[in-house]
């Protein structure tokens, strides 16, 4: 392929990219990747809030995130009719999302073999230590981790920013006023939000009724992600009672040893019977155990969607982070990213029972509308006050949805929503909008603006097929910072089968 075929092609890979995005109609402006790119990936600048790793055309990419990092700079030609790139925006995302930046540079967080064998180690001896001294290895191996430079702690929104960037080079380019495109979520949702539990021990299948107890008092439905071997024993009759109550089922790893990554070999054998579990659980989704990951691999598992990348990972045993608030493919799977921090992190290792840090992800999350995901281990919140903390993060959660600021979902509700919106189109009729697809009649126009040099959205009240024209803004406003503390009281009563103090 000639390099200006080459050229050609990857200027479409970026329409692509913001076409996937926001399921928009494809007369976006002209991008043309500029000819030259470096040999090797590095990081670079794009602005102040988004750092790149790739190839680029502007100066040398740096090898270490923590190297100062040159900014490139795209540009609008003459006329206006093309914008040309110092990189491929797809390939950056696709680096970023992937992870496949932390594997260049110990400033990303790149395992030490020093820090590989202690990981190996621990996990042998793990199922004979006590919490406590968890916790202490745990925070010895995981020291420094404020000191990390990237991904963005507490929350990294990095694609979004590279997103928006390219939407705001297009309306300039055309000198448009707006762009349409398919909202992310169903009726004009600003944020989706989902909750999840990671069950490892016995202690968390026997506190599972419970639990379910507390998220229906607060008509949330969770998902529960269960280990099939070895951890404990799995009834079908305590599989049929979480369904049955309207909660969901999901895979959690094969036996929660901390080594299905570690061997491809291995890892192909254990996911065949993973595989196997999922189709007896009728389980549509998959968590790895302490979110080990190898997007390579994923090709062998047999599911609809994964939970096991972090937005950002400085607290797990995996380093990295997929830089992104929103889901996204990775080949056949659809990942739902978790974006907030776990339960055993905020508690055990930040010694944080407070709603300080969860409010903070929130808000950052909601600020680019993206999904809100929560895991909550069954197994750390019957202490008191772990479960008083998750009441509270519940009753946030059921007060921006009662102000419509939230969609609640389960996991697999929001697989098949996301999936849908990805093959739905937007046409033009009759001077008019139209969403065409499964699942239209949940989904709403909206509009791309150019306000200040950022954009700003608009979406349309209704349906387009109910006749409605009226558009309202997305407001980013903060809810109360007073939120009530009433249903702390649900942490010592029996609701349903009951609460044990």
């Amino acid at each position: 392929m000639s390099e200006t075929s080459e050229t050609a092609n990857q200027g479409s890979s970026v329409r692509q990219v913001l076409t996937d995005r926001f399921r928009c109609p494809d007369y976006l402006a002209d991008f043309e990747v500029s000819r030259g790119l470096s040999h090797d990936s590095g990081f670079f600048r794009m602005g102040v809030d988004a750092v790149c790793y790739g190839r680029c055309s502007s100066g040398i990419p740096a090898k270490l995130v923590t190297d100062p990092l040159h900014d490139v700079s795209p540009r609008i030609t003459a006329n206006g009719s093309r914008i040309q790139l110092p990189f491929n925006p797809a390939h950056v995302i696709d680096n970023l999302r992937c992870e496949r930046y932390v594997a260049h540079g110990n400033g990303t967080g790149k395992l030490l073999p020093a820090k590989r064998i202690l990981r190996n180690t621990y996990y042998l001896a793990r199922p004979f230590l006590p919490v406590v001294v968890r916790r202490h290895l745990q925070k010895l191996y995981l020291r420094g981790w404020d000191s990390v430079r990237f991904p963005t702690w507490p929350v990294d929104r990095t694609v979004e920013n590279l997103c928006e960037r390219l939407l705001i080079l297009s309306l300039k380019s055309q000198k448009a006023e707006r762009v349409p495109f398919i909202w992310f979520w169903p009726k004009g949702a600003q944020s989706c939000a989902m909750v999840t539990h990671d069950v490892e021990t016995s202690s968390g299948v026997d506190f599972c009724s419970q639990l379910m107890d507390l998220d229906d008092s607060f008509r949330i439905k969770t998902s529960f992600q269960i280990v099939p071997e070895k951890r404990y024993t799995v009834s079908k009759s305590f599989l049929e009672r979480i369904r049955g109550r309207g909660f969901e089922v999901n895979i959690h790893d094969l036996n929660h040893d901390g080594h299905l990554f570690r061997d491809r070999e291995e890892f192909l054998r254990r996911a065949e019977r993973i595989n196997h579990y999922a189709k007896q659980f009728g389980a549509r989704g998959f968590r790895s155990a302490v979110l080990h990951r190898n997007v390579d691999w994923y090709h062998a598992l047999d599911f609809s969607y994964d939970m096991s990348i972090p937005n950002v990972a400085h607290l797990d045993p995996q380093r990295g982070g997929c830089c992104t608030v929103m889901p996204f493919f990775v080949g056949k799977i659809l990942e739902l990213p978790l974006t907030a921090t776990q339960d055993y992190s905020l508690f055990h290792i930040l010694n944080d029972f407070t709603m300080r840090i969860w409010r903070e992800q929130i808000s950052l999350i909601r600020g680019k509308h993206g999904l809100i995901s929560f895991n909550i281990h069954p197994d750390y919140i019957i202490a008191k006050a772990a479960r008083r903390a998750y009441v509270d993060l519940l009753h946030y959660l059921s007060k921006l949805r009662s102000q419509e600021e939230t969609w609640i979902a389960l996991p697999g509700e929001v697989a098949s929503w996301w999936r849908m919106r990805s093959e739905m189109n937007l046409v033009s009729e009759g001077g008019s909008w139209q969403i065409e697809g499964k699942g239209k009649e949940q989904a709403r126009v909206a509009y791309a603006t150019l306000v200040n040099n950022t954009v700003a959205y608009e979406i349309e009240r209704t349906a387009p097929n109910e006749g409605a024209e009226s558009e309202r803004g997305i407001k980013n406003d903060s809810i109360d910072e007073d939120f009530e503390q009433s249903s702390r009281a649900l942490c010592g009563v029996r609701t349903g089968n009951g609460l044990s103090g």
